[in-house]
């Protein structure tokens, strides 16, 4: 059994999120208030927590960002805001992955299978050190040998391609301005007029079926920059 933390104040849903869940492998403890949430992770040590975004005491944001400077436990925020920034703001501050609420617990089941699942890679296991490599749904990269396969099969970038993707996986979850990147990839810094960055995110686009008239895996933060989604990678 894994520990759960459930920190949700509406007593309705955590009771049926806990009778729902506690029948899988999971013995969850409930705590109804933000700001009696990191002692009640203390007294739990969780292996997973659920994080409601609008806490009494004290925000789900402040929770999250609290909770991840104790250790890199996984954590899956629930709203029930639509607000792509809302979404982005909680990917930002730690949070794993979210959970839109009304909550439909088979799939918050399943969400939380897959982050614990990333936090102990099976590519690990029996293996003196795989760090080099990493994996997001259907995608593989091997910083080592610099091989990068989709759906099982390779992908060959251009050196440029290669090293912006490997900046977007190296920060999962992150907003990364041209800024940023262009530092990264050439160590300079972003003239305002370069399009190196844009070039190099459109290309990756359409190498891995990131053509939607809004893009899921590598997402465009106006004003702001790019974000590499590591949860869309499954598609």
């Amino acid at each position: 059994m894994h520990k759960l933390l459930l920190i949700e104040d509406d007593q309705r849903l955590a009771s049926l999120v806990s009778e729902f869940l506690s029948r899988y492998e999971f013995d969850v403890h409930i705590c109804p208030r933000g700001d009696t949430a990191v002692a009640a992770f203390h007294d739990v040590a969780p292996a997973v927590v659920v994080l409601d975004l609008m806490l009494p005491g004290m925000d789900g944001v402040e929770v999250c960002r609290r909770l991840r400077q104790l250790g890199d436990i996984p954590i899956v925020m629930l709203t029930a805001r639509v607000d792509t920034m809302d979404q982005i703001a909680g990917l930002e501050i730690g949070a794993d992955d979210y959970v839109l609420k009304p909550v439909e617990p088979r799939l918050l089941l399943a969400r939380l299978r897959a982050v614990m699942r990333r936090h102990t890679p099976s590519e690990r296991v029996g293996e003196a050190s795989r760090d080099h490599v990493m994996v997001f749904g259907n995608l593989r990269i091997d910083e080592l040998s610099r091989d990068v396969t989709w759906k099982g099969a390779a992908v060959e970038l251009k050196s440029t391609e290669y090293n912006l993707l490997l900046a977007f996986a190296k920060a999962p979850g992150k907003v990364l301005s041209r800024d940023e990147l262009m530092k990264q990839l050439r160590g300079i810094e972003f003239d305002g007029l370069d399009r190196t960055i844009d070039a190099g995110v459109s290309r990756l686009r359409r190498r891995f079926d990131d053509l939607a008239q809004e893009p899921q895996k590598l997402k465009t933060v106006w004003g702001r920059g790019y974000l590499f989604n590591p949860y869309a990678w499954d598609e």
